[in-house]
């Protein structure tokens, strides 16, 4: 069941919906919180994007990325109740600063958003999902590496299948280690080895710490071995 909760934008910047799933609601309540008032990264999110559509683009992701992560139950998940989309103008130095993620809270930058160049539907499409994925993903209690959890994140990015033209191509990179769009194509490939890599390798990153031996846990060769195979596939 399905309660919405309507107000004008112009009297009220809180829209909030209540989601029951099954009777199992880790997330109850979607809010939208506009901070940058009239401004012209409003006004083009309001048109091009609007309030609605984020919403429903975090219920699906919402779906999405607890199925990616086979978290079924709301005992495999993280304990959030609500989750917040804020739209604010980052400092005038920050215009091509992107999204990011706290606990329960999205921020989108305005200035970004007015800025940018193409379809801002598509591209503020694939940064809800990679950025909810920093909200709902196990991290190890902090202490996993950036590399992974950027990773991570980019890796539930292209599976949503919005993706910038300028992502590097399969096989493209220096290292597992350069983050984003490399290591989610190198997390990509590691899912062709086994279907629920991703899944595991997030299980695995719920008590504290990380260790690159995850890798050779679930798929029987190291990181580094892993990753010149995946260049040689690429190369051939």
């Amino acid at each position: 069941m399905t309660n919405l909760h309507f107000f004008s934008l112009s009297l009220l910047a809180v829209v909030t919906l209540t989601v029951t799933i099954n009777g199992i609601h880790p997330i109850n309540v979607y809010d939208f919180d506009n901070r940058a008032g009239s401004s012209a990264g409003y006004v083009r999110f309001n048109r091009e994007i609007g309030v609605p559509y984020a919403r429903q683009t975090l219920i699906t992701a919402t779906y999405d990325i607890w199925r990616w992560f086979e978290q079924y139950s709301a005992a495999q998940r993280k304990d959030i109740n609500r989750l917040v989309l804020i739209l604010e103008n980052f400092p005038d130095s920050q215009v091509q600063v992107p999204p990011y993620a706290t606990t329960n809270e999205i921020h989108l930058n305005g200035r970004y958003i007015a800025s940018y160049s193409g379809d801002v539907k598509r591209e503020i499409t694939g940064v809800l999902y990679h950025e909810l994925t920093h909200v709902l993903q196990w991290n190890g209690n902090g202490r996993a590496p950036g590399w992974l959890i950027e990773g991570i994140a980019d890796y539930v990015r292209l599976r949503s299948g919005y993706i910038p033209s300028n992502w590097v191509k399969p096989g493209g990179g220096d290292s597992f280690y350069k983050e984003y769009d490399v290591t989610a194509r190198f997390l990509d490939y590691c899912t062709g080895l086994r279907s629920n890599f991703v899944a595991e390798l997030n299980k695995k990153l719920r008590p504290t710490g990380y260790v690159d031996d995850y890798f050779r846990q679930l798929l029987g060769k190291t990181v580094y071995q892993l990753w010149d195979d995946y260049k040689r596939t690429y190369a051939g």
